[in-house]
């Protein structure tokens, strides 16, 4: 009988050491509580990138309107400010003077006509030579274009808004005599609103997959984030503080009445980056050695309860110098989010799920 008591005193004793050497001990030789570590899952947190830019709402263009003929200005109805249809009438000259000379050139291109025919009959008579029918001919295709030309006059003494416009200025007094091409109202093409910003020449040369990049823009006249699309940029730099001036479009179906030119809009930029495996990590997540840099992956145990964690070796970017882009692992592996330096290779952790109060 003692010899056998002796044996399960024995076995009783040696698996409490056993079981010490594969904890963590506390400086008083207990065993240490199982860690609580934070956890992110690779395949849950693309890589998405975020710039903000002062945007400023311009027109689609803005030009100065003019008459191609010269006159007197006697109808200018285009008050400053003014949304116009396209096709609206804004201006015109007194007429009357080029009515005139369309019914001048009426009568000269039918004098022209009757000559022609008179000389083309004594042509074929013999009465007159061939010469004579082909001036005549000539006289009349020059009566042709004078008729078109007085015409053209007569529609280009009206000014129309070529596009839905917003009357920015007005150039020219009401009554006043006017020249070909001198500026009479300066319109804002608002068919389509758009919005510039400044990018900095190093964030625009570091771009090299446009599909991937997206803007939103936000003001207090949108409920929301309002998605923009990529229209243009210049492709010079300004001359203060190197940067490129890139166009953006509103939603078509998205501008409100009240927006004008001049008025202020927050742009985001947002770069997703076409990994799915990749994950924007703190520093604090990566362990970097003279092996490389290395996660924290998170396995669990059968219960699920708690798990061991082992250092992966991975691929580290970074973008901005305060986050980091690890790419390299699983979608569906779980890695420690925070505290890697206090772990080892092989511990035993647990998920944490946040903090609870009773």
């Amino acid at each position: 009988m003692k010899p056998t008591i002796l044996t399960v005193a024995t076995l009783a004793l040696a698996f409490p050491l056993h079981a010490q050497d594969t904890r963590v001990l506390t400086p008083s030789g207990d065993p240490a509580p199982i860690r609580a570590v934070k956890l992110i899952q690779a395949g849950g947190g693309a890589a998405q990138l975020e710039r903000v830019f002062f945007g400023q709402v311009v027109a689609r263009e803005t030009v100065d309107l003019s008459f191609e003929v010269g006159g007197r200005l006697i109808m200018f109805d285009a008050q400053e400010g003014q949304f116009l249809d396209e096709g609206t009438q804004i201006a015109a000259m007194d007429l009357a003077p080029f009515e005139r000379a369309v019914e001048r050139a009426t009568l000269q291109l039918a004098k022209a006509n009757r000559d022609l025919t008179r000389a083309q009959t004594l042509a074929q008579s013999n009465v007159a030579s061939a010469t004579q029918a082909e001036n005549a001919e000539t006289a009349r295709d020059l009566a042709v274009v004078s008729w078109r030309e007085a015409t053209d006059a007569l529609e280009d003494a009206t000014l129309h808004a070529p596009f839905r416009a917003l009357v920015a200025s007005r150039l020219t007094p009401n009554f006043a005599n006017v020249t070909p091409g001198q500026p009479i109202v300066r319109l804002h093409d608002m068919s389509e609103v758009c919005v510039e910003i400044d990018v900095q020449e190093r964030l625009f040369q570091s771009l090299t997959d446009v599909a991937s990049l997206s803007f939103v823009g936000t003001s207090p006249l949108f409920d929301g984030e309002v998605p923009l699309a990529l229209r243009e940029f210049n492709a010079e730099t300004q001359n203060i503080g190197q940067s490129y001036r890139v166009t953006l479009a509103l939603p078509s179906n998205q501008v409100p009445k009240a927006i004008i030119p001049g008025a202020s809009m927050t742009v985001t930029a947002r770069l997703r980056n076409t990994d799915t495996t990749a994950i924007t990590l703190p520093p604090s997540a990566v362990q970097v050695t003279s092996d490389g840099a290395q996660v924290m992956v998170y396995v669990p145990n059968a219960d699920n309860e708690d798990g061991t964690v082992a250092l992966v070796p991975v691929s580290v970017t970074s973008a901005n110098g305060t986050t980091l882009t690890v790419t390299g692992l699983g979608p569906d592996q779980w890695i420690v989010g925070a505290g890697v330096q206090m772990l080892r290779d092989g511990e035993t952790v647990l998920p944490f799920t946040g903090m609870s109060v009773e």
